[in-house]
């Protein structure tokens, strides 16, 4: 799409203000890569901190024409470890992020102040509902951005604008009904939101977070990295309490999802961060494999296993005979140390053991690789639909649970093997089930992956759902100029 030219209006100045923690961020900068592909009339600012300037440069090296980066410093936070601007591999500093990132409210304000040509609209990740006030203040629009899909995104929604109330404070395990939600679905307590389970214990200062969640729902519009297929019950009830239909499902937000474009080659291989093990090593690896005879495992960005964790997946591992490759992200405690330097030693050849962020989409799209054991973050669900890979399911956190209950229930592309971050697997029953999972011929969930990668795909091509959401956005874009 190409925007206008000659004695029309000036393209449309678009900000873009990423959270600074790896699922919320990936998702929000692919979507940029693709408005940026597909219309070239548009300028966009996307807000970053000195030290996650990085995760920007195969945008900026793609599009240095149109995409240029704000670098403001990432106020401090007494909760905050000094130098830490990223949640990655701390999940418990996602609040204090936060807070700290609302603080560059002001130093925005000036910036829009001083700028020439100051953007017409804000998409802002859902963790940054005080951008919604700025927009208000500078009489521009605001779209949501979220990183996770609709099923996730309405329950977070209950919760904040409904605040249920618990019977008995002290029952982790009593029943949260989420009533208006289609379904109906109930989540113990411990399985709610952990921004939530904060709010309503009492913390200080944590109203701002309500209000933050408030803001988002006020928004002009949203978009979501789902698509129609996938999720249609629960983008029609977003419309329906949103009372808008402002609300545009534009995923799968994946870099080159059919795999045709070299071009995009390096941005799917750094997308994210850089792998400690060079990308050519890994599908070499992989290349040697028979098809889907390959388990590959990770938790994400912001799991650290306990030492019971590792030494149960890893003894599963060992005794279910199958190749596998296992992303770990290390916690420093010299126990797993020590059990991984044996357990490398004695699955080698066998296994591929990658410290660090690792090139996920590479590695599910490789044609070895048969399944996928995951906490089911929203960008490792999306990731797998797209490589048509089944999922066996270990929520562990935020809208973890949610998303299982969309793969394993209701769409029965998954096997839930184990639910909790400090859930421990029977080693013996979790080898036998990684033996089947690449082993049984016909499987359901197998077939069932196939055919809902074929619908994310189509969502994408011309004319599918998601890519008339796309060009709609654009166009409104467009509009507000």
């Amino acid at each position: 799409m190409n925007g206008p030219s000659g004695n029309n209006p000036p393209p449309p100045h678009i900000l873009v203000v990423p959270f600074p923690s790896q699922g919320h961020m990936i998702p929000l900068l692919d979507l940029t890569h693709k408005l940026a592909s597909t219309d070239t009339a548009i300028t966009i600012t996307i807000l970053t901190t000195p030290k996650n300037l990085t995760f920007l440069d195969p945008l900026l090296s793609s599009f240095s024409a149109i995409i240029h980066p704000l670098v403001l410093p990432l106020p401090s936070h007494p909760s905050l470890p000094p130098g830490v601007e990223n949640s990655k591999g701390m999940p418990t500093s996602v609040p204090s992020l936060m807070l700290s990132f609302s603080n560059l409210y002001n130093p925005l304000l000036q910036w829009f102040h001083s700028h020439p040509s100051p953007p017409q609209l804000i998409i802002s990740d859902m963790f940054s509902g005080w951008t919604q006030n700025l927009a208000t203040h500078l009489n521009i629009r605001r779209i949501v951005f979220s990183p996770s899909g609709s099923f996730a995104l309405s329950a977070i929604y209950f919760l904040w604008a409904h605040v249920p109330n618990r019977q008995n404070p002290n029952d982790q395990n009593e029943l949260v009904s989420f009533h208006t939600l289609p379904n109906s679905p109930k989540y113990p307590w411990w399985q709610v939101s952990p921004l939530f389970r904060r709010y309503a214990s009492g913390v200080p200062g944590s109203e701002h977070f309500r209000d933050w969640f408030l803001a988002n729902i006020a928004s002009w519009g949203l978009v979501i990295n789902s698509f129609n297929e996938l999720e249609k019950p629960y983008l029609e009830h977003l419309k329906k309490e949103l009372r808008h239909d402002r609300v545009w499902a534009v995923g799968p937000l994946l870099p080159d999802p059919e795999g045709l474009n070299q071009k995009n080659s390096s941005f799917i291989s750094e997308r994210g961060g850089t792998s400690s093990v060079p990308i050519n090593d890994v599908v070499s690896w992989l290349d040697k494999r028979n098809r889907r005879e390959v388990v590959y495992l990770c938790f994400g960005s912001q799991v650290v296993l306990s030492v019971e964790q590792t030494v149960a997946i890893g003894s599963a591992l060992e005794k279910s005979g199958v190749h596998f490759v296992w992303s770990v992200k290390e916690g420093g405690d010299d126990r797993c140390v020590d059990f991984m330097s044996g357990f490398e030693d004695r699955m080698a050849g066998r296994g591929l053991v990658i410290r660090g962020w690792a090139p996920q989409v590479v590695i599910l799209r490789h044609v070895a690789v048969g399944a996928f054991v995951s906490h089911c973050g929203w960008n490792s669900v999306m990731e797998a639909v797209v490589a048509g890979v089944p999922v066996l399911a270990w929520p562990m956190s935020a809208d973890q649970f949610v998303n299982t209950t969309l793969l394993v229930e209701e769409l029965k592309v998954a096997k839930k093997v184990c639910e909790g971050d400090r859930a421990v697997p029977d080693s013996d029953e979790f080898a036998r089930v990684l033996a089947e999972s690449v082993s049984v011929r016909d499987d359901l969930e197998a077939t069932r992956a196939l055919k809902l990668r074929e619908a994310a795909l189509q969502s994408i091509r011309e004319g599918g759902s998601s890519d008339k959401d796309l060009r709609s956005l654009v166009g409104k874009i467009h509009s507000l100029v």
